[in-house]
C-alpha cells in the first residue's frame, strides 16, 4: 500500500509552532495549491485547494523548528509526506469530529532565503542534494498572498 502526498503551494498564514505535553515541538501550516481544468465548453477554469500540514522533528532532523523559523505567510514550499486522519469527540456538541492532514516528511523552500534576489534556496530535507519535482505542464499561476482570506 502507498500513502504519499506531494504538494507545491503557498502558505496561507505564518506557521504556528507549539509543544506537546512531553515537550516535543510540532509546527502547523496551511498550504494553498492551484489546479486547472477545462469545463464542458472548453473554457479554462482555476480552483484553489487548502491543505493542513503538520511538521514534527524526526530523529536528528529539526523539521518542525526549521519550518517555523524560515517560512512565513506567502512562502512557496514543496511538501512531501503522508495523509493522516485524526478523530476526537467535540466537547461542545459531543459529536465525533475528523480532520485529515498531511504529515510532512520533507519540506523544501522554493524561494530564496529572505526573498533576496540571487540567494540560493534552502531545504529542510534529509541529506543529499535538493530535488525539486518537475514543473506542471500547465502554466503556473500562484495564489497571491493578499488574496488569502485568513
Amino acid at each position: 500500500m502507498l500513502n504519499k502526498v506531494m504538494l507545491i503551494g503557498r502558505l496561507t498564514r505564518d506557521p504556528e509552532m507549539r509543544y506537546t505535553q512531553s515537550g516535543q515541538p510540532v509546527t502547523s501550516l496551511s498550504l494553498a495549491t492551484n489546479r486547472y481544468w477545462n469545463d464542458r465548453d472548453g473554457n479554462r477554469q482555476e480552483g484553489t485547494d487548502f491543505h493542513d500540514v503538520v511538521c514534527w522533528n524526526q530523529g536528528r532532523r529539526n523539521l518542525a523548528e526549521i519550518v517555523a523559523q524560515y517560512t512565513h505567510k506567502g512562502a512557496l514550499v514543496y511538501v512531501e509526506g503522508r495523509l493522516q486522519t485524526r478523530s476526537w469527540d467535540d466537547q461542545n456538541t459531543g459529536q465525533k469530529r475528523y480532520k485529515t492532514e498531511v504529515v510532512a516528511e520533507n519540506v523544501q523552500f522554493l524561494e530564496p532565503r529572505g526573498s533576496q534576489p540571487g540567494a540560493a534556496p534552502v531545504g529542510a530535507q534529509s541529506g543529499g542534494p535538493q530535488q525539486v519535482p518537475p514543473a506542471p505542464s500547465a502554466p503556473v499561476r500562484d495564489v497571491d498572498p493578499d488574496d488569502i482570506p485568513f
